[in-house]
């Protein structure tokens, strides 16, 4: 079954206390992860390879450096005449929303749900790290006679929903007389007549709302069997394409167990970590169980355990810094951490 005829919802909208400082300047959708990837290119490639031509992007806060990555959509094939990527900010930031799919959101750009030709709608946030097939999520769907299909991983929710765009049409016209201010509420509320059906996702997922679970879900992917789970052949997960060189690594640069993006340099130890693009490690530098972020900079003879450098900081020569699996220690992204602060 062709899936053309469903459109893609992204609730971009979070905010999250928890992810502070790494949404300082950004928001939660923009977030980097696994060397080279932002957080909603893995809701947006499983969106792409499920067939759908039609995705809207709803964000709420620091949306700036979200609009720069995805552009136009054409890394994700969605530069099209008819259909493809649409920005909906949204003109209230007043409107309080706990849920994805807030419905008062939505109505604010009620013309792109009435003029949209798409059967079905598949809504989603835009922090879980995954690759799901929502093709095979709607002929479930469909074939079980389902009102609203939530998506779950290990028995709990991803906070994805699947329906009719004409039954989400109505939820928005009637969400203040309902009192369902989005779709999780209808989908918690037992005393309505809608057939809400369940559809177990099997691969990886990892929901992202706190800086220990951004740690912990990115050194997971050092595990090979979870690296195999998430990035599938036959589904790649797409991000803004950069032209950069192979890495260099330098003759005494020592490289364990980690991920290294292109247009490094590498001069010191690297083990248990991922290295962005265009990161600098200095010679002598000992790199352990840390995430480093896009062009950022390591000094000589450093040492790093358990570290968070976010893009464009630069850690001048001889710092030590140490955190925890549970506390990373995170440097603020184009900060400059001094060996002053070692004394």
């Amino acid at each position: 079954m062709s899936n053309k005829w469903m459109l893609g919802v992204i609730d971009a909208t979070a905010y999250m206390e928890p992810l502070q400082p790494l949404v300082l300047h950004r928001s939660v959708a923009a977030v980097p992860f696994a060397g080279r990837y932002r957080l909603i290119d893995f809701v947006l490639s499983s969106m792409v390879n499920s067939g759908i031509e039609s995705v809207a992007i709803f964000p709420k806060y620091q949306y700036r450096s979200l609009m720069d990555h995805l552009g136009s959509g054409k890394n994700w094939d969605l530069n099209r005449k008819r259909d493809g990527l649409f920005f909906f900010p949204s003109p209230d930031l007043s409107i309080s929303a706990h849920h994805v799919g807030a419905f008062a959101h939505f109505e604010q750009h009620i013309d792109y749900f009435l003029r949209s030709r798409q059967e079905y709608t598949i809504i989603c946030h835009s922090h879980t790290v995954c690759n799901i097939d929502y093709e095979a999520v709607l002929e479930r769907h469909i074939a079980n006679g389902c009102d609203i299909t939530e998506i779950r991983y290990q028995g709990r929710s991803l906070e994805m929903y699947v329906l009719e765009t004409s039954l989400l049409l109505d939820l928005i016209a009637n969400y203040k007389q309902t009192g369902y201010c989005s779709i999780v509420d209808v989908v918690r509320d037992y005393r309505h007549s809608y057939k809400i059906c369940t559809y177990e996702h099997n691969g990886y997922a990892a929901v992202i709302d706190s800086v220990e679970s951004y740690f912990r879900h990115s050194m997971e992917l050092l595990n090979r069997d979870i690296w195999r789970q998430l990035f599938l052949p036959e589904r790649p997960i797409y991000t803004k394409v950069k032209d950069e060189p192979p890495t260099k690594y330098t003759e005494k640069a020592v490289v364990k167990n980690s991920m290294i993006a292109n247009g490094c340099i590498i001069e010191g130890h690297v083990e248990n970590s991922i290295i962005f693009r265009s990161v600098k490690i200095g010679k002598g530098a000992v790199i352990k169980n840390s995430i480093i972020m896009q062009k950022s900079q390591i000094g000589e003879q450093c040492y790093l355990d358990s570290v968070i450098v976010d893009k464009d900081a630069k850690i001048e020569n001889g710092v030590s810094l140490r955190g925890t699996e549970r506390h990373p220690f995170v440097i603020r992204k184009g900060t400059v951490q001094g060996e002053l602060m070692n004394r």
